[in-house]
């Protein structure tokens, strides 16, 4: 394991564990909120979340072995569309265990990546406590947040 494999982990997992502070802080009410720009309802994006940690490292795999996946924007829409119909009722306790799961598989799976193949991503979600925030939506083009309570949820 590399300083930047290990460096990689790490960030993903307190990304998930911030992530999982988040939802657990929600009401009912806030669960089943639709975001913005996107329609689906937080639990369901946390649910996302969760499920695509396991996609990410296949794809991840598939790159370090000169064979990526043919990924498309219209199949990544597909995707998402089934997921957000197929999981609208997620359950917070389902979705949170999920993401515990998945993100301490990934953590381990890029642990055991050599150093040429850690690849971070330039896409997906910040979480940032709001009091004061680290990031802001305006810093990457195309995203957008949506705060609740004391926390700042940045899609990008």
């Amino acid at each position: 394991m590399s300083q930047r494999t290990e460096a990689l982990a790490k960030s993903l997992e307190e990304g998930a564990l911030a992530l999982a502070a988040f939802a657990s802080s929600l009401t009912d009410k806030e669960w089943q909120t639709p975001l913005p720009h996107d329609g689906r309802k937080i639990g369901v994006v946390v649910h996302h979340v969760a499920i695509v940690y396991p996609l990410e490292i296949m794809f991840a795999r598939s790159v370090a072995a000169g064979q990526p996946d043919g990924i498309t924007m219209d199949a990544i829409n597909q995707m998402n569309a089934g997921h957000a119909k197929e999981y609208d009722t997620i359950t917070k306790e389902d979705a949170l265990n999920l993401l515990a799961t998945n993100s301490t598989a990934a953590a381990a799976a890029i642990r055991t990546m050599a150093t040429s193949n850690a690849r971070r991503r330039t896409a997906g979600m910040l979480l940032v406590n709001s009091q004061p925030p680290t990031s802001n939506a305006q810093s990457h083009p195309g995203a957008w947040e949506l705060e609740i309570g004391r926390w700042k949820l940045i899609v990008i």
